[in-house]
C-alpha cells in the first residue's frame, strides 16, 4: 500500500510528518467529530491516596473533567462529551442500557458525528458492549473503554486508554466491525472479549480466538475481523422498548440444588441460562426440572462455566428432546444478553437456536 504523508500534532502543538499509512492521524482540517458518552466506572474514579490502586470510589469525575485534563486529545479529533450515567458498573442496569443504546443510535444518525466512544466500568463492560453490538444500527465506529486504576492513581491507565479509544474511533479501519473494546493497547470484539483478572491492566482478553488487533503510537492495526452478525446486520430493534425480558443465570457445581431452578420458574422469569459443566453438562435431577420448565414455555439456554470453548447442540445433553438451546461459544453472561433480545422477537427454541448460531 502506498504510504502517504500526514500532519501529526503533539501535545505541545508541534507538528511533524508521518508516513505510517493507516496509523497516521488526520491533519487538523480533516479532523473527525467523536462524541464520548460517559457512564462512570473506574476511569472516572478517585482514591484517597495516589498509591491506592484497588481502594477507591468509582464514578466520581465527569467526562467534562476528564477531557479538561486531556487537552491533547483534541489533536486526534473534535472531541465532545455527554454524561449518560454516573455509576459503578456493578450498578449498570437495563434502563441505562436502553437509554445508552438509543442515544448512541441518535448520535450516529447525525452526519456530523463520525463515531462514538463509551466510557464504562470494567466489571460489566463486556455485557454492555455485547448488548450494544446487537442493537446499534450503524457502521460507524463505537468503541468501549475503561480503566483498571482510578484517575488520580500514580500510574492511571485511564488517560492512555481513552486516548487510544478516540484514535481507534477515527480510524477508517474500525468501520463495520461492530462494537469494539480497547484497554491496554489491544482491540477486542465485544462478542468474544471478557474480563479475566480482578486487578491487572491486561485483564481484557478474548480466550482462544484472540485480539482483533493492537494500538501503537496512536495507530490501530487489525489482524482479524469479527465474523458473526452485528449492528446493522441484526434483527433486534429496541426502539420504543422500556424494559427487557427477565432472564436469569444459574451456575452449576457439585451437589447444586434443584430448588434454585424451581424458584426461578416460580418467579415467572422468561428465560434461564444454565452455566453448565464442561460442554454444558447438567446434573440429571436439574435436567429433569429444566426440561419440564422448557416444555411449559421457559426458554432454557445451556452455556458453560468453563470459560472458553463451544457448547455443542445435542452434545452433553439431548437438546432436541429437552427443548433446550445451546449457547455456542458465548459465556453465560453474554448468552443472557442474546437470550433477552431473542425473547423480544420469539419464544420458539428453534428460532432462538438460529440466533445463537448467527450472533
Amino acid at each position: 500500500m502506498e504510504e502517504k504523508e500526514y500532519n501529526v500534532c503533539e501535545e505541545n502543538g508541534n507538528c511533524y510528518a508521518s508516513a505510517r499509512g493507516q496509523s497516521a492521524q488526520r491533519s487538523f482540517s480533516m479532523k473527525k467529530n467523536i462524541v464520548i458518552v460517559a457512564t462512570g466506572g473506574t476511569i472516572s474514579g478517585t482514591a484517597a491516596k495516589r498509591t491506592d490502586m484497588l481502594s477507591y470510589t468509582s464514578a466520581v469525575l465527569t467526562i467534562d473533567h476528564l477531557l479538561e485534563q486531556m487537552p491533547y486529545i483534541q489533536n486526534l479529533a473534535h472531541v465532545s462529551g455527554e454524561q449518560i450515567a454516573q455509576v459503578d458498573s456493578s450498578d449498570m442496569n437495563h434502563t441505562i442500557w436502553l437509554k445508552l443504546a438509543n442515544r448512541i443510535n441518535e448520535l450516529l444518525r447525525l452526519e456530523e458525528v463520525d463515531g462514538v466512544v463509551v466510557t464504562h466500568g470494567t466489571d460489566t463492560m463486556e455485557e454492555t458492549a455485547y448488548f450494544l453490538n446487537l442493537v446499534i444500527k450503524s457502521r460507524k465506529p463505537v468503541v468501549m473503554v475503561g480503566a483498571m486504576r482510578p484517575a488520580n492513581a500514580i500510574s492511571a491507565d485511564g488517560p492512555m486508554n481513552l486516548y487510544n479509544a478516540v484514535s481507534l474511533a477515527v480510524n477508517e479501519e474500525a468501520k463495520g466491525k461492530g462494537v469494539l473494546v480497547t484497554l491496554n493497547d489491544t482491540i477486542n470484539s465485544s462478542r468474544e472479549v471478557t474480563k479475566t483478572n480482578t486487578a491487572l491492566q491486561d485483564t481484557f482478553k478474548s480466550p482462544e480466538l484472540g485480539y482483533l488487533g493492537y494500538i501503537q503510537d496512536g495507530g490501530s492495526y487489525f489482524y482479524r475481523f469479527p465474523t458473526r452478525k452485528h449492528t446493522l446486520e441484526t434483527e433486534f430493534d429496541i426502539t420504543g422498548l422500556s424494559e427487557l425480558p427477565q432472564v436469569e443465570v444459574v451456575y452449576s457445581y457439585v451437589n447444586s440444588s434443584v430448588e434454585l431452578v424451581r424458584c426461578m420458574a416460580q418467579m415467572g422469569v422468561e428465560g434461564l441460562v444454565y452455566a453448565g459443566l464442561g460442554n454444558g453438562g447438567i446434573p440429571e435431577v436439574i435436567k429433569e426440572v429444566l426440561t419440564e420448565c422448557a416444555q411449559k414455555g421457559l426458554a432454557v439456554v445451556r452455556s458453560s462455566r468453563a470459560g472458553s470453548g463451544i457448547v455443542t447442540r445435542n452434545g452433553a445433553v439431548n437438546d432436541d428432546v429437552c427443548n433446550f438451546v445451546a449457547a455456542d461459544s458465548l459465556n453465560p453472561q453474554k448468552a443472557r444478553v442474546l437470550l433477552m433480545l431473542a425473547l423480544t422477537k420469539t419464544k420458539e427454541p428453534k428460532e432462538i437456536q438460529r440466533m445463537f448460531w448467527e450472533y
